[in-house]
């Protein structure tokens, strides 16, 4: 198994994981169900032209969203990232937790007063985003940004990554007011964002201004369509249903603990959230199905859905859609933080 495919959350076989050769398509679409209602579907699914060309050229080509953690390829992808989005980065420890610090070289005086919060991706099992995450929000919110380096399963399994995020919100609220605070986090830091809130709230602390909630889920219980239907590059590969995938972190924990799947927590009250997926990602059916939770619950909640694009597209920053997609998440958080 490759380390790539873990770029985002899930582990995928490695041969799955190259571009298919050429296949003859089925000689007719066709639909059959079972009396359980299991659905056997056999279809040729083109890559719709709605996309850039540069994502099309992504797409047909197969290739990987986001290189290994620490080879070579990921490293020439930062810095090309901090040519793009000038920041500096620092590392250091906050309330004992490891982290960097991502500041932009274009903050003003008067952003000084307010941080944002990364929780990393990565299937809380490798780093995957601390750099990829942090690095273009920082920029382009002109805020700085502590990205929380968690500890991580199978070593430390929940509830481990949120008492260290919640950790580093506790030491902030010493020098920022909540207000100006923001929590963000893409696939397992998606989750990790939901997870962390919850967890907040437990403790009676005061919650974030605002929360990013980038291509996640939060019921380890059940799984959806999406789940079955896709990888983290779409349409290759296949995978077991999600709260398997992460048995490793879930660990012993009740899979419907209202920490571990904030599904079953109460999220009224809960900060303005901005919900963002592909029609191909893995995570597309977690992720829809957080935001209807959280307008039922009567939250300022959106939702961002991008055409025919894989887990976490935004990670291949150069993309038109990836930029869209970050200069959206930049936004919102930028303007919930005032």
């Amino acid at each position: 198994m490759r380390r790539r495919d873990l770029a985002s959350l899930f582990a995928l076989p490695a041969v799955l994981s190259q571009r298919a050769g050429a296949q003859t398509p089925p000689p007719d679409s066709s639909t059959t169900i079972d009396r359980d209602g299991t659905v056997h579907i056999a279809r040729t699914i083109p890559v719709p032209r709605t996309v850039s060309p540069e994502a099309y050229d992504k797409l047909v080509t197969g290739t990987s969203w986001a290189p290994d953690e620490g080879s070579k390829e990921s490293i020439e992808l930062i810095e090309r990232m901090r040519v793009v989005y000038p920041v500096n980065i620092e590392r250091t420890t906050v309330a004992g937790v490891k982290a960097k610090i991502v500041t932009p070289k274009n903050a003003s005086a008067a952003k000084k007063d307010r941080v944002l919060i990364c929780v990393h991706g990565g299937g809380f099992q490798t780093d995957s985003g601390s750099f990829l995450e942090a690095i273009p929000i920082a920029a382009l919110t002109g805020t700085r940004v502590i990205s929380v380096e968690y500890r991580m399963a199978p070593k430390f399994p929940f509830p481990a990554a949120v008492e260290d995020s919640s950790a580093v919100y506790k030491e902030l609220l010493k020098s920022y007011s909540p207000k100006k605070i923001g929590l963000y986090g893409t696939s397992a830091g998606a989750i990790l964002t939901a997870e962390t809130a919850v967890q907040l709230r437990k403790l009676n602390l005061p919650l974030p201004a605002v929360l990013g909630f980038f291509s996640g889920f939060v019921d380890m219980a059940r799984s959806g369509d999406a789940g079955h239907i896709f990888s983290i590059p779409g349409f290759m590969g296949f995978r077991p249903p999600s709260g398997q995938t992460l048995a490793s972190y879930v660990g012993k924990t009740d899979p419907r603990d209202p920490v571990l799947s904030p599904m079953y927590a109460d999220l009224k009250g809960f900060p303005p959230t901005l919900c963002m997926t592909g029609t191909r990602d893995i995570c597309l059916s977690g992720t829809v199905d957080f935001h209807r939770a959280l307008l039922r619950a009567g939250v300022d909640a959106h939702l961002m859905v991008f055409d025919a694009l894989p887990h976490a597209h935004w990670y291949s920053f150069h993309l038109p859609e990836s930029k869209e997609a970050l200069e959206a998440q930049a936004r919102f958080l930028d303007r919930h933080l005032g």
